[in-house]
């Protein structure tokens, strides 16, 4: 951080903007003048080592989190990816160019984000002359939400935390979380056949106050939608104040933003935020550990290690996915920085996608990003909370990573040498990745010229120039 200077205006801004404050008020809290203030803001002057300090102390920032190219918002790989689109081919962008953007106009790559997100889902769908596809789709919307808050809420934590130690035991919470539903709001919670439910895996009869969750839900899932639907009624006032601030365009957004957020709120019921960043510490991140001892399941312990963000009581920001066996992306959540692509899928030299050959096992691997960032990652399989049809594979697999210098926190890392650990290259979907003798390479990459030649066969089928 040290060695260049720091040009981040459009951070600044933007940490401004949420804190509701003007230049004057920012200038007095952090010791600057306002026209020096106005002048980081413009990148006209850098934002030196004794500023990022000063914001720290006021604003408890992670500094290396601020600091970090594209950290906050739609940073230059992104603005890469959508660039790399054909569509774009002639216009050769050069990557300081996106990073100028990026850094100087935060909110203006937020919008060309936002509207090829709202583009890749109208060139998804069949052509309809008589429907208007929305210009962005609820899931991306939510996404890019949660994710512009780290994936992390604190009122939410608060009032979860809370909660859950009126509760009790998180392990023995079930019962607990059915009692309050009952004796506080008259909700019966009942297990039910699932030809009842008609595909469902819960559904809540408000007329008969009457919450039915399908039989073929395992335990803690059935904790995890008693949660649920305890967040939905406790948590109300809440949650909708937390809705009408992120003001979401219309109403199938509202109610997935509804949705997701009861469900971090469900989480954070079952697994409290103090407890259980006290127990990953201790046991290093052991999952099976976490699961055992908050009666959690694999998938609901990753989702909730993405969310220690918590001022003054941070755990390692990881990142997750979760992916068929098609390799077709269902979540993606981050602490931090997340280094696979937006729009497309994974690279297949991450051993997330050989999970499937060994069900039950945990693979890890370190990997490192074309920009030569490491990152130790843990890859296992899941089964899908409820399954109709006994004939159909069950099979998920969940992805989580990390900073390498984290990886020593971790008991995975246990008996690698992480001075120099083996290090599988990787990079962002085929058609953005830079590397050119990748033999899993399955599309020619965007905007470079190909350079096959008929009396010569590469390791990648396609080679091309500047690679």
């Amino acid at each position: 951080m040290a060695e260049r200077k720091l040009y981040l205006g459009g951070r600044l801004r933007r940490l401004r903007r949420e804190l509701g404050l003007n230049q004057n008020a920012m200038a007095g809290e952090i010791g600057v003048s306002p026209s020096y203030l106005n002048h980081m803001e413009r990148n006209q002057r850098p934002v030196t080592a004794q500023v990022l300090l000063r914001l720290s102390e006021a604003y408890d920032l992670d500094l290396k989190t601020f600091a970090a190219e594209g950290a906050d918002g739609t940073g230059p790989d992104e603005l890469g990816e959508i660039f790399a689109d054909p569509m774009f081919a002639d216009l050769g962008i050069p990557r300081y160019e996106l990073v100028e953007i990026a850094n100087s106009a935060p909110a203006v790559a937020d919008a060309v984000s936002r509207l090829y997100a709202a583009y890749a889902e109208l060139r998804r769908r069949p052509a309809d002359g008589d429907v208007a596809a929305p210009t962005l789709t609820p899931e991306s919307w939510v996404r890019d939400f949660i994710q512009a808050q780290r994936n992390h809420f604190p009122y939410i934590e608060d009032a979860a935390e809370t909660l859950a130690g009126a509760l009790g035991d998180p392990l023995a919470i079930a019962e607990p979380l059915r009692r309050r539903l009952r004796e506080a709001f008259g909700i019966e919670a009942r297990v039910v056949p699932p030809e009842l439910l008609d595909g469902a895996s819960q559904h809540y009869d408000l007329h008969r106050k009457r919450l039915m969750l399908s039989a073929l839900l395992r335990a803690e899932s059935r904790t995890f939608a008693i949660a649920y639907q305890l967040a939905l009624i406790e948590f109300r006032p809440l949650l909708e104040r937390m809705i009408e601030a992120a003001a979401p365009p219309d109403a199938p957004t509202r109610r997935l933003l509804h949705m997701s957020l009861a469900n971090y709120a469900a989480g954070a019921i079952m697994m409290p935020y103090a407890p259980f960043l006290k127990a990953a510490e201790q046991h290093l991140y052991d999952i099976d550990r976490l699961c055992a001892e908050f009666g959690a399941s694999v998938e609901q312990v990753a989702h909730r290690l993405t969310t220690l963000n918590r001022s003054g009581a941070r755990g390692i920001p990881f990142f997750m996915l979760r992916v068929d066996a098609a390799g077709n992306v269902s979540k993606r959540f981050a602490g931090e920085s997340f280094p696979f692509s937006r729009f497309g899928g994974t690279c297949p030299r991450w051993n997330l996608h050989s999970a499937f050959q060994t069900p039950g096992r945990v693979v890890t691997q370190v990997v490192e990003t074309p920009d030569g960032q490491r990152y130790f990652t843990i890859g296992c399989t899941v089964d899908r909370s409820v399954r109709l049809d006994p004939r159909e594979d069950s099979k998920l697999a969940i992805g989580l990573g990390c900073d390498l210098r984290h990886a020593a926190r971790i008991a995975y890392a246990a008996g690698l040498d992480l001075a120099a650990p083996y290090v599988t290259p990787i990079g962002p979907a085929c058609t953005l990745c830079p590397r050119a003798r990748c033999p899993q390479r399955a599309a020619a990459p965007a905007g470079r010229t190909l350079t096959v030649q008929e009396t010569r066969k590469t390791i990648s089928p396609y080679p091309f120039l500047g690679g």
